[in-house]
């Protein structure tokens, strides 16, 4: 896009729309936020120059994801009794932990 075709926003109407919004800006923050929405409003401006994406797939990501997991593969284990052996407190078979949740909703 040209340069002298590229939307350019003002310090005055920055200071426009503050007064319409009832924004208290200082100098410092008009001159910030010229230049941010300056920014916005070139590549809003930039992408409607799109005519014709009708050859275009929708997409969610900008590059193709695969997953990166790994099979699960069964292997051999250490036995629950030795496993248990080592735990603080085991109960039927299971590790026993305090209580944090209540019936009381």
């Amino acid at each position: 896009m040209p340069e002298a075709d590229a939307p350019k926003i003002g310090r005055e109407e920055v200071a426009h729309l503050a007064r319409l919004a009832r924004l208290a800006l200082d100098d410092s923050e008009l001159d910030l936020l010229a230049g941010q929405l300056d920014v916005i409003l070139r590549a809003v401006a930039q992408i409607s120059e799109v005519t014709d994406a009708a050859d275009v797939p929708p997409t969610s990501h900008a590059v193709p994801l695969e997953n990166v997991t790994r099979p699960d593969v069964v292997v051999p284990s250490l036995p629950r009794d030795q496993v248990l052996a080592g735990a603080p407190a085991a109960e039927n078979g299971r590790f026993r932990v305090p209580q944090i949740l209540t019936d009381e909703a």
